[in-house]
């Protein structure tokens, strides 16, 4: 017969499930800043020693080989790879997380993500690969400071308002530096990977993020990035863009009449919210008081999610945009909950897809290293502002964003740039 655990220690061992999740995301996030930092450095020092470091590896094989030949382009990726690897990993320790809690569902639920995850990565990913070094788009330390100075801005409103930074990423690319767009939407998952890492750190150690939402949830995110990121080589995207940006534009309209709303009201749970165990509290530090919330309409919330995962996949833009709506909207969570949920998932919807980018070459270590280390300084300053905010000033954010998110989609579709 199965004994039922006293509160205080459930309660304990979920505080330590969350301090265990927390200390691997920083410790992936450390190590990868490490690695890039040094892989950089080696590469500007051979350049201006004439060296040729015109291609990088985009094979597991040719990574080990560049390796052992002390290739810094190598080194720079191996860095990239970490980070890549961190919410795979963040996802596997959840699964022993959730297991010393004695909760069999989420055990199964969890596996089921890390499941998907590895078929992406070695399944997919192996599939549409090709063998090979591919060559660099731009090496100018011109190009890397600009990347590096708008990243750390993207990461910064990416943290506060649950998105990936692709949104701004990918025009600066594309338009700035003219960066082939497969390329731009490469760099743009590593800063959604880096976004959600930088700043679900510290979100996850402060008890803001529901940590069972989002592993449910992540079940449909990551289905649909696998789809979304193998439809990239059929579909026409402009027509994709345009879509989207209308539907965004118009979910805009149930936010705007919702600016003033602090915390929702009249909430019930749906009829799996309980079984699910969903429903929680948060600590608001403007208040000081810890925060109850429901959960309503999960069936809308995993569709919005699936479809969120195939944006991801096929775009390129973190897809975070409609994860918030999802959990707002339709689920009717605190904006800090909706937000702070979607950071911490973010990066398992990227990592669906990144393992796909990298091995088709999409994935250049000279753009993606100054998009990462930007990025994960932007979320780190960006989570630390937000435990401050009051919902409704996140809100206030979170809109206009949107509506720019809508408008850089539909100038895509539409040809503009």
């Amino acid at each position: 017969m199965k004994t039922e655990l006293p509160l205080h220690d459930k309660e304990t061992i979920i505080r330590k499930t969350e301090l265990i999740i927390s200390n691997v995301l920083r410790g992936g996030v450390l190590l990868s800043v490490a690695v890039i930092i040094a892989g950089i450095a080696l590469f500007h020092v051979r350049k201006m020693a004439g060296g040729d470091l015109l291609t990088y590896p985009d094979t597991l094989g040719g990574l080990l080989q560049g390796l052992a030949q002390g290739m810094p382009l190598a080194i720079v990726t191996f860095g990239l790879i970490i980070l890549l690897a961190t919410p795979v990993i963040r996802v596997a320790v959840s699964i022993m997380a959730f297991a010393l809690e004695g909760d069999r569902t989420y055990v199964f639920i969890t596996t089921l993500v890390l499941a998907i995850l590895l078929f992406s990565i070695f399944g997919v990913g192996s599939w549409q690969g090709h063998p090979g070094p591919t060559a660099v788009h731009d090496d100018t330390l011109r190009f890397f400071v600009i990347v590096l100075l708008s990243s750390l801005f993207a990461g910064l409103v990416g943290a506060l308002v649950g998105l990936g930074g692709g949104v701004f990423i990918v025009p600066i690319l594309t338009l700035g530096f003219h960066v082939p767009f497969m390329l731009a939407v490469g760099a743009s998952i590593v800063s959604v990977i880096a976004t959600s890492s930088g700043a679900a750190a510290a979100y996850v150690k402060d008890r803001m993020t529901n940590l069972r939402i989002g592993m449910f949830l992540e079940i449909a995110t990551t289905a649909g990035a696998i789809l979304g990121a193998v439809l990239t080589a059929y579909l026409n995207a402009q027509v994709l863009f345009v879509v989207f940006g209308v539907v965004l534009m118009v979910s805009v309209l149930p936010l705007v009449m919702r600016l003033g709303e602090e915390l929702p009201a009249g909430v019930k749970n749906h009829r799996w919210a309980e079984k699910l165990r969903l429903p929680s509290t948060y600590p608001d530090r403007r208040t000081h008081a810890e925060i109850p919330y429901n959960v309503a309409q999960i069936e809308a919330g995993f569709s919005m999610m699936c479809l969120a995962g195939i944006i991801s996949g096929l775009l390129g833009i973190g897809s975070g945009t409609f994860k918030v709506l999802a959990m707002d909207t339709f689920m009717r969570l605190p904006m800090k909950v909706s937000t702070t949920t979607s950071n911490f998932m973010i990066g398992v919807t990227a990592a669906a897809s990144a393992g796909i980018f990298f091995q088709r070459g999409d994935i250049d270590p000279v753009i993606a290293a100054p998009v990462a280390l930007g990025v994960l300084a932007g979320a780190t300053i960006g989570a630390k502002l937000l435990a401050r905010m009051a919902n409704t000033h996140i809100r206030m954010v979170f809109v206009p964003v949107i509506v720019l998110v809508a408008l850089n989609m539909l100038a895509r579709g539409l040809g503009w740039f």
